[in-house]
């Protein structure tokens, strides 16, 4: 035995998203992505009716309630997208962005969503796995859409019949 072992693995529960959960989704955001939504973007988005999220807290935490991750989307007129999602490095690979996307996918079924959109840079392969394993097939790209300290990189659009 090591002991990892013997340490509890953070558990964590999901709500619904809130505009007062904006500064902790910003932060993530920040942490994740390199031209990052600020708490006043979030906001906005979330002002709006056709705007969903959730967002993943630890549960029994010693320090705080921190937040392991989010997802944001859209709903409207029988389509729906994934505007964003991030989790927390320290709980990848922990269940957290399948969560996360069930909960989104769920919601935009209740809300009449017939499908769901999402895009995703094609580097990024444990969100490709992720995508893949909830059923999203690659349905087009957007050539140099992405920016980082690196160049541009395609996105790949995603889709999911909900129905």
């Amino acid at each position: 035995m090591s002991l990892t072992d013997f340490i509890r693995k953070p558990v964590f529960e999901i709500f619904p998203l809130e505009a007062g959960d904006r500064m902790v989704a910003a932060a993530l955001h920040k942490a994740r992505f390199t031209r990052p939504w600020s708490d006043g973007e979030l906001h906005a988005l979330l002002a709006q009716d056709t705007v969903f999220g959730f967002v993943a807290w630890q549960v029994n935490a010693l320090a705080g309630r921190p937040a392991g991750g989010f997802v944001l989307a859209r709903a409207a007129a029988g389509e729906a997208e994934i505007l964003t999602i991030s989790v927390d490095a320290r709980f990848e690979r922990s269940g957290l962005g399948w969560r996360l996307m069930q909960a989104a996918l769920r919601e935009a079924r209740m809300r009449g969503a017939e499908e769901m959109f999402l895009e995703v840079d094609e580097g990024n392969i444990a969100a490709l796995r992720l995508y893949d394993r909830l059923g999203f097939a690659k349905v087009g790209e957007r050539k140099a859409y992405y920016e980082s300290a690196g160049g541009r990189s395609t996105a790949l659009v995603m889709r999911r019949d909900l129905r």
